[in-house]
């Protein structure tokens, strides 16, 4: 974001490249040039290139004092920057992110933006990706339906000689908040000889407890 004419510059090459939309996902600020201001210049240069979708994390960066993890959740969310600049940028697509992680707060979100970008919130909670068909008036698959269809995905990638425990690790968070979410991440849990059958058995100990999941 200090230097938006070269950004600009990346985007009007990729733009002449390729056929899809180049979008550009940026911080409110960085360091001490946090002023609303300094965003809409940043925005307004990138746009004269050709990008018309903006992807906004609403939170300042600090690029010197904080770690890539600190500047996740230190600095200050200022959602009201990122609703203003869809106020002042109709014509673009403006996505807000950072600090989202209920549909509630998807839903409160979309009465100012165009969209919502989740990252984080989904790896650890995969089941509120499901939760989100609430958006479309669609039920949520329970997760005794999703691991279904997800075990003859895993035997798939086995016989393609993917590893099973390199897998499993995207899926620990698939009980969260329920009863047993623990021994089920525990029975996944740097085990290098895990079994399907494995997977199956500690899945079927968390429903058992949660016959509602």
């Amino acid at each position: 974001m200090a230097e938006p004419n070269t950004v600009a510059d990346l985007v009007k090459h990729m733009q002449a490249a390729v056929d899809i939309p180049v979008t550009v996902k940026h911080r409110i600020g960085i360091d001490d040039f946090d002023s609303y201001e300094f965003m809409v210049d940043f925005v307004e240069k990138v746009a004269a290139a050709g990008c018309t979708r903006f992807i906004v994390h609403a939170r300042t960066a600090w690029l010197q004092g904080l770690s890539p993890k600190q500047n996740r959740e230190i600095p200050p969310l200022r959602y009201e920057d990122v609703y203003r600049l869809k106020q002042d940028f109709p014509q673009f697509d403006i996505e807000i992110n950072g600090g989202i992680d209920t549909v509630k707060d998807i839903e409160a979100h979309l009465q100012h933006v165009d969209g919502v970008m989740i990252g984080r919130a989904f790896y650890h909670n995969p089941y509120l990706l499901a939760e989100t068909n609430s958006l479309w008036n669609e039920p949520a698959p329970k997760r005794s339906d999703i691991l279904a269809q997800l075990y003859p995905y895993m035997e798939a990638q086995i016989a393609k000689g993917e590893a099973l425990p390199t897998m499993t690790r995207h899926y620990l968070g698939l009980f969260q908040g329920l009863t047993g979410a623990r021994k089920w991440r525990q029975a996944l849990s740097g085990k290098p000889q895990l079994t399907i059958d494995d997977i199956k058995r500690a899945a079927d100990e968390v429903l058992l407890l949660n016959p509602d999941a």
